[in-house]
């Protein structure tokens, strides 16, 4: 689990999640498959800063996988 300390929008606009480890994540409010309505405003995603998200790329590098 990594902390978020900020955000940014891709190419696509879509929402990116910065996390403390260095790696991104992306943050979607894409219904029915992921329901995060506070992506959908400044407020919101700040007052999710600090929230933890799981890094799939550390858990990748800790089995070996991905850097």
């Amino acid at each position: 689990m990594r902390r978020i300390t900020g955000y940014h929008q891709d190419e696509e606009r879509h929402w990116v999640a910065e996390l403390e480890c260095g790696h991104t994540q992306h943050v979607r409010h894409d219904p029915p498959w992921q329901v995060r309505t506070w992506v959908t405003s400044e407020e919101g995603r700040m007052s999710h800063l600090g929230s933890e998200l799981d890094c799939r790329r550390c858990e990748e590098s800790r089995r070996g996988g991905l850097e």
